[in-house]
């Protein structure tokens, strides 16, 4: 149990975030608000409640008394009589709590799932969500906790209930089960319908119909567009051969595991995806003599929010490179080469020819807006669907989330954007919900990113596109780093390497609308 002071009022909560686990004593304290110092999920101390994700579910709190000048806690387990350490470090305004805690003996769980209405059948307006990914999923837990008893379909072209794909580059061994954000039985008790293997073709927004490819349709009274995003296609001689993959599924994920283990492994593009999947081979397939060769030549960028310049990167790439890794930078694939049908060697534009018995292919990602060409609904030159700050189309009682979206970025003075990251959709998801229900609520968030790279931790918080200038903190040699991005001269976006919890701390500074200068950042 964690127990917090603010001014002269204690709070008990739950010590752990519900997301991965993080110690919260090591979090940022702002007023009511405690923000996890791993990714950034918010929670509100008298409440418990989440206020930011990626995290779904609240924290536990508990009855505090002060008698006597003693804090007693309420809990259904024996106290262990620990002293309250109660040190604060004042950064930028803000409070970092430092083991500011009394520990109980173990309760069975720091999260608690927020209270959720039922299913009415009275109640005659449905609500169709289109994905099966976090923003749809987030979506539909908000209209049942907001009090929505109308009928809630999620249909997806997935075979599974919602999963957590960053996993799926990390833990490759994983069963689908074992990635499940909430079990199939979870949505079945709050009247939520989840339609597998159900992808929609067309949409009738006259109508107010989906069209599936299976021949079926469903009416809607609102409609939440949240398809996602699907790998860059490999546009080369060889492309379809077998043993070229993408990394999108669990299914995927475990077969690249299969076939890589002691083999030659070509991976096609420096993104996060390809770096964090050289880890994974690297640690589970001992006998990997060449676990990753890059061909893209591309900077590594954790979607539209986050660029790493090149001289950042130097300690991640040294990091792979030290375990085998071989980077094979500007230049080009031109063509897969095969044998008996299968990939045998990858030819690169200046002239260099990388066996090669598996192709992973991480070259970007495009909306899955396919299904929308035709109809008026506003997209892009790439296909994303234009949003408000409400998450709401051009069209009425239609609304959009996550990846397949461009909006309003705050820290890019609203221009448009479309960031792929799991905490941003989650985002979406929740503000779609409460527009569905008309609150007016307008889009509040600070893009939060991270990974980890043999074993050492990559947090990056804001919107650093179009920075000019960085400040760094730390040694990139020892690995443990903070940089600053700047943009007319004010800090946009931070990223660290083993420096918790300071981007917490940044994003949360962000998050309040308050300016660091490039002068207060150095």
């Amino acid at each position: 149990v964690l127990l917090v002071r603010n001014r002269k009022e204690f709070r008990a909560l739950g010590s752990k975030c519900p997301h991965y686990g993080a110690p919260l004593s090591k979090g940022v304290l702002r007023g009511e608000r405690l923000r996890c110092p791993w990714h950034g999920a918010c929670f509100n101390i008298r409440t418990g409640d989440i206020e930011e994700y990626p995290a779904l579910d609240c924290i536990s709190c508990f009855k505090v008394t002060v008698e006597d000048g003693k804090v007693f806690i309420t809990a259904k387990k024996k106290v262990l009589t620990l002293p309250a350490l109660t040190e604060h470090r004042q950064h930028l305004g803000l409070r970092v709590t430092s083991a500011f805690c009394l520990l109980l003996q173990d309760l069975e769980s720091s999260l608690r799932v927020k209270d959720a209405s039922r299913r009415c059948l009275l109640n005659k307006n449905t609500m169709l969500l289109l994905g099966g990914g976090v923003a749809a999923l987030v979506c539909a837990e908000t209209l049942r906790q907001e009090g929505f008893t109308g009928r809630i379909i999620m249909a997806t072209n997935e075979k599974h209930v919602p999963y957590d794909k960053s996993k799926l580059s990390k833990e490759m061994n994983l069963k689908a089960e074992d990635v499940y954000l909430r079990k199939p039985e979870f949505l079945q008790d709050r009247g939520i319908e989840f339609w597998t293997e159900k992808e929609a073709v067309s949409v009738d927004f006259q109508k107010q119909k989906v069209h599936f490819v299976d021949g079926s349709s469903q009416k809607y009274h609102q409609l939440l567009i949240a398809t996602g995003s699907h790998s860059g296609f490999l546009k080369v001689p060889g492309a379809d051969l077998q043993n070229v993959c993408t990394l999108q599924t669990p299914e995927e994920s475990r077969k690249i595991l299969e076939l890589a283990a002691g083999k030659n492994l070509v991976i096609v593009g420096a993104s996060f995806i390809g770096t964090r999947l050289e880890t994974a081979e690297k640690s589970q397939a001992s006998r990997l003599p060449a676990p990753a060769r890059d061909t893209n030549g591309t900077s590594l960028q954790p979607g539209a929010a986050a660029e790493l310049p090149a001289w950042v990167l130097a300690g991640p790439f040294q990091m792979l490179q030290n375990k085998g890794v071989k980077f094979h930078m500007k230049t080009e694939l031109c063509e897969l080469k095969g044998k008996h049908g299968k990939v045998a060697e990858a030819v690169l534009a200046n002239g260099e020819n990388l066996p090669a018995d598996v192709v992973v292919v991480g070259i970007g990602s495009s909306p899955n807006s396919a299904f929308l060409k035709g109809t008026s609904i506003a997209r892009d030159d790439k296909g994303a669907i234009l949003v408000d700050l409400h998450m709401q189309t051009n069209i009425p009682n239609v609304l959009a989330a996550g990846d397949v979206v461009t909006f309003p970025v705050a820290l890019l003075d609203g221009d448009r954007s479309s960031i792929h990251h799991q905490q941003v959709a989650e985002a979406h998801g929740h503000c779609a919900a409460l527009n569905m229900l008309k609150r007016g609520e307008e889009l509040h968030t600070v893009p939060y990113f991270w990974t980890t790279l043999l074993g050492k931790s990559i947090r990056y918080a804001g919107c650093g596109k179009g920075y000019t200038d960085t400040v760094v903190k730390g040694s990139l040699e020892q690995q443990k780093f903070l940089i600053f991005y700047i943009r007319d001269g004010h800090v946009t976006a931070a990223a660290s390497l083993n420096c918790d919890p300071m981007v917490s701390l940044i994003a949360e500074v962000l998050y309040l609308g308050k300016q660091i200068s490039k002068e207060e950042a150095e």
